[in-house]
């Protein structure tokens, strides 16, 4: 057969994809038990998700929810941190804890001959840790130290400050660390009472992956979580009266060699109809590599390494962001391309047939590498869990991102991003930029202590 190496190949049709079964279950203290069946190696990976995360911190005490994480393997019953993770060693095992603005998430994969003493020892961090005063001094410590670390790093500073912008005083306005100040006023009967009263079995999903039965994962999470109770606590508030916070921000690093960007704004939740538009707009827009603003300010003006846009999706709506660090000299440059890029997106730049399919390509060309692993496949139950998704969601995905037309994505891309909304903030030199942010016609910029974030 001859073959023209001259051009490349026509892609073929993306084979179908089909996500294995989950069994469900539910044990009478509330508790969800889902297990997926995956036999080509003896693993098993084991993932508590309870849908309780840094937004369910109470008002001066952020940081809480995190901060009772990190405490949950410091001991249990008569066994010390030390001793919990050495049982775990004997099994192979290494615990995985994980939390974002709605959820805690904690993992461990092991043989799946293991898998009972595996979920005992999870149980056991989970339902009776010890939370004693010496370990809460000590975790509190060094998360005190991390957030001191922090206000040395330009892009942490800019993530807290940008969702204290965009959110005010709503629990998605903060980062599970907390602050300096709410951190310091914690105690350990702090953690104790979030402990009980939040992480409860009405609000968990016990999800297992790996070479085991759905009847011995009911019967071992039945054994190892029985005398775990408590009801669901009430849920997060809604999204609303959100501040207006001026168009241009600055938090000023005197001699900084660059500036951090983000410019955005609150846009949509994961339950929105739109999401598989949303996500080929987003490819489009600033996904991927060949996306509009990363070649216009990477490759085009050569100001940065690389820019990305995205839409952080959540139980309630959830923040769209531009991401960049460029030269302290292109600030106010940088910011003008990044806001007319936003803006084209709704028409004055119309999404080409050839844009849209390299954007859906990066999308599914390669998306049953997702599924590989059991732990890939335990954590993509937890979506499903987290967001009430549909069972046959991941065997719908091409399907429905490749019936993505170009007038999808204008119509999503209008309705969901607004340019006259678009708060920027800059933490960078603001005596080398302040002549060349007048220009952007955006007000005068509001100038931040990041200590108050």
């Amino acid at each position: 057969m001859t073959v023209d190496r001259s051009r490349l190949p026509v892609p073929g049709k993306t084979p179908p994809f089909h996500f294995p079964a989950i069994e469900r279950s539910t044990l009478p203290n509330g508790l969800r038990v889902w297990s997926v069946r995956h036999v080509s190696i003896p693993v098993a990976t084991v993932m508590l998700l309870v849908r309780r995360g840094a937004a369910n911190d109470p008002v001066g005490k952020e940081g809480l929810a995190a901060l009772t994480a990190d405490m949950l393997d410091e001991g249990t019953g008569a066994l010390s941190a030390i001793q919990i993770h050495e049982a775990l060693a004997r099994v192979g095992a290494q615990l995985d804890s994980d939390i974002g603005p709605d959820a805690t998430l904690l993992t461990v994969t092991v043989l799946s001959r293991f898998l009972d003493p595996a979920v005992s020892l999870l149980s056991d961090i989970v339902v009776r840790p010890s939370l004693r005063e010496e370990d809460f001094a000590r975790v509190r410590q060094l998360r005190l130290h991390r957030l001191m670390q922090l206000r040395d790093v330009p892009g942490a500073v800019a993530d807290r400050a940008f969702m204290r912008l965009l959110y005010g005083t709503h629990p998605y306005g903060h980062t599970p660390l907390g602050s300096e100040t709410s951190l310091a006023s914690l105690t350990v009967d702090d953690v104790r009472t979030y402990h009980a009263s939040n992480i409860t079995p009405e609000d968990a999903t016990l999800i297992v992956a790996g070479d085991c039965s759905h009847a011995d994962v009911e019967a071992l999470a039945a054994r190892a979580f029985a005398d775990w109770n408590g009801a669901a606590p009430g849920p997060v508030a809604p999204v609303a009266d959100l501040p207006s916070p001026p168009r241009l921000n600055i938090i000023p690093r005197q001699g900084a060699p660059q500036s951090e960007l983000r410019i955005g704004h609150v846009s949509v939740a994961r339950n929105t109809p739109d999401y598989h538009a949303l996500v080929a707009a987003n490819m489009v827009l600033g996904g991927q590599f060949v996306s509009r603003i990363n070649l216009n300010l990477r490759e085009h003006k050569g100001f940065t390494y690389g820019a990305r846009t995205s839409f952080d999706f959540r139980r309630l709506p959830g923040p769209f962001a531009l991401q960049v660090s460029v030269q302290t000299g292109a600030t106010a440059e940088a910011i003008r391309e990044s806001i007319d890029e936003i803006a084209g997106l709704r028409g004055v730049r119309p999404v080409s047939a050839e844009e849209l399919s390299t954007g859906v390509a990066a999308l599914t060309r390669g998306y049953a590498r997702n599924f590989e692993t059991a732990e890939q496949i335990a954590r993509a139950v937890t979506q499903l869990a987290l967001y009430d998704l549909p069972e046959r969601y991941f065997d719908e995905f091409v399907d429905r991102v490749e019936a993505v037309s170009v007038t999808d994505v204008m119509r999503v891309a209008y309705e969901y991003l607004h340019p006259d909304r678009l708060t920027t903030l800059i933490v960078g030199d603001y005596a080398a930029v302040s002549r060349d942010l007048n220009a952007l016609n955006l007000g005068a910029p509001a100038v931040l202590a990041a200590d108050t974030f």
